[in-house]
């Protein structure tokens, strides 16, 4: 059977879920996965990025990464999105991407992929679980497999979080707790699709 092949899509301003979106990657192609890591494009404007040193820079660090399309969300068998956490809701950003994929839906071409969130707050209890819930109504719509990393691991009772990775950024870089949490997360989305591929293969 052919490798599942994973999207990782995320928006992040100052590097927190791109970090996690990393430790994502790593864990899906340590499961096997071929994986493309793709950032939404930047919609805020420019003054309030330069008001920020941090936003600045990490813009200039990975400004050699992808921006997501319709066809990397075509190509997945499954597709992990990452956000921040704005007011319990993702990110702008993310969402105009998102709001973009009428025509994949409408034709049918997203329905029956495996999908999965993360998230990051500035703050505890700053909307994590919320934002990660209000991603799955869109899966919802898609005719989407939803796959929560739950407590299927140890590192899960550390985290915290069965809806999916998150981390306070109030606290700093994710630590080694989410970064683990993240690689289990993307495992488990791998094999669950890896799964599914084989039983649409056998039919």
């Amino acid at each position: 059977m052919e490798p599942v092949n994973v999207a990782v899509i995320y928006y992040s301003a100052t590097g927190t879920v791109h970090a996690l979106a990393q430790a994502i990657a790593q864990g899906a192609e340590k499961a096997g996965a071929r994986v493309r890591l793709r950032k939404v494009a930047e919609t805020a404007p420019k003054a309030a990025i330069s008001a920020n040193p941090a936003w600045v820079q990490h813009r200039e660090a990975t400004g050699d990464i992808a921006e997501a399309s319709h066809d990397d969300l075509a190509w997945a068998d499954a597709v992990l999105f990452g956000t921040p956490s704005r007011f319990g809701n993702p990110a702008s950003q993310l969402r105009a991407f998102i709001d973009t994929t009428g025509p994949l839906w409408f034709e049918g071409k997203i329905a029956g992929k495996v999908f999965s969130a993360f998230t990051a707050s500035n703050t505890a209890h700053g909307g994590q679980e919320s934002t990660i819930l209000a991603l799955s109504n869109t899966f919802y719509h898609w005719g989407g497999i939803i796959v929560p990393p739950g407590y299927t691991d140890p590192i899960q009772f550390q985290s915290g979080n069965p809806y999916g990775t998150s981390h306070v950024a109030g606290d700093g870089a994710p630590g080694d707790i989410a970064l683990q949490a993240a690689r289990h997360q993307a495992r488990r989305v791998v094999d669950t699709a890896a799964a599914l591929k084989a039983g649409r293969t056998a039919l």
